[in-house]
């Protein structure tokens, strides 16, 4: 138990160090030739995968020897993502993007609006009589 508590305390060091070296995680020129409206996607994406990244890490820390699990499985992912993420930043804030509303599907728009149920015992407007 011993040998396992100074692994985990060995690797979170390890990680902590990591967190600063993005450009060994991720490729600086990733996102050079990205425009705006394909950032934005992006960014939402990898700020999602670091939230599910972090909440897989906090749930594995609560069981027996979680630390360690947690590091060994979920940490290089995490850093990884966090480094596009930073990267994602650098080229929204270079390009000047803003933040832009997602546009309504094509065929929500489109469709129209669902009848009103009907009542129970009314008749059918089109026909004379009730269907049963």
């Amino acid at each position: 138990m011993l040998a396992l508590l100074a692994l985990g305390a060995g690797l979170s060091g390890c990680a902590s160090v990591g967190d600063n070296l993005s450009s060994a995680f991720a490729d600086p020129a990733k996102y050079d030739l990205y425009e705006c409206k394909q950032i934005q996607p992006e960014r939402e994406r990898l700020a999602a995968r670091a939230a599910e990244l972090q909440g897989l890490m906090a749930k594995a820390e609560t069981g027996v020897a979680g630390s360690v699990v947690a590091e060994m499985a979920y940490r290089n992912d995490l850093i990884s993502t966090r480094a596009q993420q930073k990267l994602a930043e650098e080229a929204w804030r270079r390009n000047k993007c803003h933040e832009t509303k997602p546009e309504p599907a094509a065929g929500a728009a489109a469709s129209p609006p669902a009848p009103a149920p009907a009542v129970k015992g009314s008749r059918s407007p089109k026909s004379g009589s009730a269907v049963r």
